[in-house]
């Protein structure tokens, strides 16, 4: 028996020779946290492409959250990227941590070719620049996993969860792994936390998104 509402929150293990993963340090230190009267229950998805679909359905129907967020890295980027659409593509640059390595393929046979976030992005960003934390929205969540997770969270909300809200979050890489990838932007462990809180309590607030402008000329 749920006593609380929940929000589920994702990140991943280390990938590509790292030690460590944003993602996963933020999720660890937020589960079990209560953010406007929800229950953060955090969970860390393997780098893989198998068994995203299974494990998504399984948390979902664990935990029936009322808002979903996945956290991934995204090295190069200085800014938390807040994602506004998953595209059904999987091409992958290199192995997953399993060796797979999927090339051109549908990540749900039959589904759109895209969703789009069911999160206030545009409030979202409002809120971390009103909080002087680098953010920014983002047309491209890849073609890896982290856009894998998105897509099927996406199609799993549309086609089954439909009372819930979500979407996915780029984390810039910590300051210790910047050290092995001169000139590559970083962000500070407590900063992406203050804006992970920070996003979340603005999800909640907001049902609707800001109207104002976000897109890109090219």
């Amino acid at each position: 028996m749920i006593d609380e509402p929940a929000i589920l929150l994702t990140g991943f293990e280390s990938f590509g020779g790292e030690r460590i993963n944003p993602s996963r340090e933020i999720v660890l230190a937020l589960d079990g946290e209560t953010i406007g009267a929800h229950r953060v229950v955090g969970a860390i998805l393997p780098v893989a492409f198998s068994p995203t679909h299974v494990l998504l359905e399984a948390l979902l129907e664990e935990h029936r959250p009322r808002l979903v967020l996945a956290l991934g890295q995204a090295g190069g980027r200085g800014e938390i990227s807040l994602e506004r659409v998953a595209v059904n593509l999987i091409d992958a640059r290199i192995a997953d941590n399993d060796g797979l390595q999927p090339i051109d393929e549908a990540i749900v046979e039959g589904a759109p070719g895209a969703y789009f976030s069911t999160l206030p992005l545009k409030a979202m960003r409002a809120r971390l620049h009103d909080l002087g934390i680098p953010a920014a929205l983002s047309l491209s969540a890849g073609s890896y996993v982290c856009n894998q997770v998105f897509f099927v969270l996406a199609h799993l909300l549309a086609t089954r969860w439909p009372q819930a809200r979500g979407g996915f979050v780029h984390v810039p890489l910590l300051p210790e792994q910047a050290v092995h990838h001169p000139g590559q932007p970083s962000m500070a462990l407590e900063t992406m936390l203050a804006g992970v809180r920070a996003a979340l309590e603005c999800a909640l607030a907001n049902g609707s998104d800001l109207r104002v402008a976000g897109g890109t000329t090219c």
